[in-house]
């Protein structure tokens, strides 16, 4: 463990803001699936095979994200913003286009999309009516994260925090006027919730927009730099990203395909499938904030020219950091899932299941943990992007998948075992991340 006390005030501040801003942004989506359970189980599948698309497109947003953290920090520790801004703009166009693709696909076959995701035809009509609103929310968000993670990278993240608070208070005031027909409206159920959600996206891009053309200071933008482009710079984003994007978005389509698999099921599956990963996804938020902090320190630290054992240090100590939030999330994740289960207008099948499933999360959340921030923050975040790809395609595509859906549709196993089938790669996973970080070979220099 480090000695150093600016490397423990700095990740941890880094990280407790990050967290609250990961619950924040999670927390409105709990609030969705608690309104929409109460309100109507056939509303929350809907809502929740239309998130399975949007969680798609939110993780190649991701990987566009990331690649700008991990090459604007390393600019950063160089006290260099000139190039941040030239990035920003490749970044911002790129996400305009992968959102344009997903809004046409949206527009042109909803009943298909939503169809992937289930058999239950009540499902499909509310989640085509869900759909037909919510796909105005992609480019909104596309511009909202990509500009977040630009600010991320030079250590700005408190506005990120303020956001998704104003975010959280719109949305869920909006999803109980228009779910349950307060205030004078009709009830809308899934409708509603997607139009709750478009005005409080919409709402939190032109916050964003006014603080960073009016209050921020360390890069001082202008509408302009956005449109002045520098190829080089332009180059070497693109191939920074393109594994960050490849392996974002598998991972975004092997999670949607784990909806296909379970929604293919049961319909009390697909709907306990919902309740447990919306709440565990708010709890694995710990880790989400370590791997973000991991990645600005580290690429700040490698920026800055910092020696090796430095680093090296700095890499032992965050592991460990790791391990401990991973089992801190264990035994919250196993005390609160009654409670939350409970509070779900659901059927008691889908209750059980949910139990089921929450009870073997608990188990490999402490491999999510550790190697998630080890991987995307420490060995990515540090210049190799290249590994995380290797190691996804080879556990996801190659073992995780394949075994899950013969076990699922050939062998015709219990959801609650299919679910551990899924996740079972959490846990192998962490072998390759912990050899290869204790290895020091992932130290790139990308902005020489």
């Amino acid at each position: 463990m480090t000695k150093d006390r600016g490397f423990y005030s700095n990740f941890f501040s880094l990280w407790k803001i990050l967290v609250l801003n990961n619950i924040i942004i999670l927390g409105v989506n709990l609030a969705d699936n608690i309104m929409l359970g109460r309100f109507d189980e056939f509303a929350l599948g809907g809502a929740t095979a239309c998130n399975q698309v949007q969680f798609v497109f939110q993780q190649v947003i991701l990987g566009l994200s990331n690649a700008v953290v991990v090459l604007g920090s390393q600019y950063w520790g160089e006290k260099r913003t000139g190039p941040i801004k030239k990035l920003s703009s490749a970044a911002v166009a790129l996400g305009i286009i992968f959102s344009a693709i997903l809004f046409v696909f949206a527009s042109v076959m909803p009943e298909k999309v939503v169809g992937l995701f289930t058999d239950s035809q009540k499902i499909i009509e509310e989640g085509v009516t869900y759909l037909s609103i919510i796909k105005y929310t992609y480019p909104v968000f596309a511009l909202t994260n990509i500009i977040l993670a630009i600010l991320r990278s030079v250590e700005s993240i408190k506005v990120g925090f303020y956001v998704s608070v104003t975010t959280l208070v719109l949305n869920i005031s909006l999803n109980y006027v228009l779910i349950f027909g307060k205030l004078g409206f009709s009830p809308m159920g899934a409708k509603g919730a997607a139009i709750a959600t478009l005005i409080a996206r919409i709402g939190e891009l032109i916050f964003v927009i006014i603080y960073v053309l009016f209050i921020e200071k360390k890069i001082k933008w202008s509408v302009s730099d956005l449109r002045h482009q520098d190829k080089s710079l332009v180059k070497k984003y693109c191939k920074t990203c393109i594994p960050f994007v490849i392996t974002d978005g598998l991972f975004g389509v092997s999670t949607a395909l784990q909806t296909v698999i379970l929604g293919h099921m049961t319909e009390a599956a697909l709907t306990a499938n919902s309740v447990s990963t919306t709440l565990y996804q708010v709890l694995k938020v710990a880790a989400v904030g370590s791997a973000s902090a991991a990645a600005v320190i580290i690429g700040k630290t490698i920026g800055e020219g910092k020696t090796i054992e430095k680093i090296k240090e700095y890499t032992k100590t965050l592991q460990i950091i790791f391990l401990l939030m991973g089992i801190a999330t264990s035994i919250i994740l196993f005390i609160v899932r009654i409670p939350i289960v409970s509070m779900y207008n659901i059927s008691d099948e889908a209750k059980s299941l949910a139990n089921g499933f929450l009870l073997v999360l608990c188990v490999t959340c402490i491999g999510t943990a550790y190697q998630m921030p080890t991987n995307t923050g420490i060995i990515r975040g540090g210049g190799d992007s290249k590994f995380i790809l290797i190691v996804d395609i080879i556990s996801i595509w190659g073992i995780v998948l394949p075994l899950s859906f013969v076990a699922a549709f050939v062998w015709k196993w219990h959801p609650i075992a299919i679910i551990a089938c899924l996740n079972a790669d959490q846990i192998f996973k962490s072998v390759p991340a912990f050899i290869k970080a204790n290895r020091y070979k992932w130290i790139r220099r990308l902005t020489k």
